[in-house]
């Protein structure tokens, strides 16, 4: 039996394609200032979002469906008080669009930040990179989360019980061969019941999201899942990305305590479990 909060994450949305041309219309019709500028897809569209660029200076960020819309009030309301508090340069919100016949959801246009996702970059140190995003975290961490966003719609329900992913993580396992030692981990996870208080976390602490320039960490982006709650599921990137001895200092630069070190074991593994990621399955099954 558990006290948690369980919630229903629903059917997967549905995820139309949003061509280059309505964003020039929209851009055209609500911020004429920028009428003109060429728009382009980015390299990675991106799941919850699509990502265009904006001549050379910004980017268009459209929910990729309704489910996703609610992160964009989130994002213009708390990215400009988070930035102020944190080491790394992060998304700045140049304006918020409307909905409008043409697209139905609300979206943002930001100033583009130069770098390359660390999963095509060369990372020269991963002792450095490990330690920068953990002091990353540290710092998101200490901003005050009175009024922030709980878990919910707008984030997946990042930050809240991970046995809201129960269903699916017991669906996803009987199909890899080593299925009994990842619901052994799941069950560790599921059992380290969070009790801290509520933090703020980005809740999608991947390497796409991660920039890197000159080999090291130059901004994080993507906040659309972040939140305020437990921040165990910004651990993943220890297992997703980090060799052992980097996932090591990462954890001892956070001074993770093991529940909650299990609890991001257990996101890992669920993402991992769901997604098909052998790596990244590989990488759990060998930590301890």
């Amino acid at each position: 039996m558990t006290d948690e909060p369980e919630f229903d994450l629903g059917p997967v949305p549905h995820r139309p394609p949003i061509a280059a041309e309505l964003v020039e219309r929209l851009v055209a019709a609500q911020f004429p200032e920028w009428a003109g500028l060429p728009v382009r897809p980015v390299a990675t569209p991106g799941w919850d979002n699509r990502t265009f660029h904006l001549g050379d200076g910004m980017l268009v960020r459209l929910p990729s469906a309704g489910e996703y819309a609610g992160a964009v009030a989130k994002e213009q309301r708390w990215l400009p008080v988070l930035a102020r508090q944190l080491p790394l340069p992060i998304p700045a919100p140049l304006a918020e669009g409307l909905p409008s016949a043409d697209y139905p959801h609300p979206w943002s246009v930001y100033r583009w930040l130069d770098g390359e996702p660390a999963a095509i970059a060369k990372v020269t140190d991963t002792d450095a990179f490990a330690i920068a995003i953990a002091d990353f975290l540290l710092a998101l961490q200490q901003v005050d989360p009175a009024g922030g966003p709980g878990p919910g719609q707008h984030n997946w329900y990042r930050g809240g019980p991970l046995r809201t992913y129960d269903a699916q993580m017991r669906s996803a396992a009987p199909r890899h061969p080593d299925g009994d030692a990842l619901l052994a981990i799941w069950a560790e996870a599921l059992a380290a019941t969070w009790t801290g208080k509520p933090v703020w976390f980005h809740g999608d602490v991947a390497a796409g999201n991660l920039l890197v320039r000159d080999g090291r960490l130059s901004a994080v982006i993507d906040f659309g899942t972040s939140g305020v709650g437990d921040p165990a599921c910004d651990l993943v990137i220890a297992w997703t990305f980090l060799p052992p001895a980097s996932r090591r200092l990462f954890r001892e630069r956070l001074a993770v305590d093991p529940g909650t070190w299990a609890r991001g074991r257990g996101w890992a593994v669920w993402k991992a479990a769901i997604t098909d990621d052998r790596p990244v399955l590989d990488a759990l099954l060998a930590d301890e």
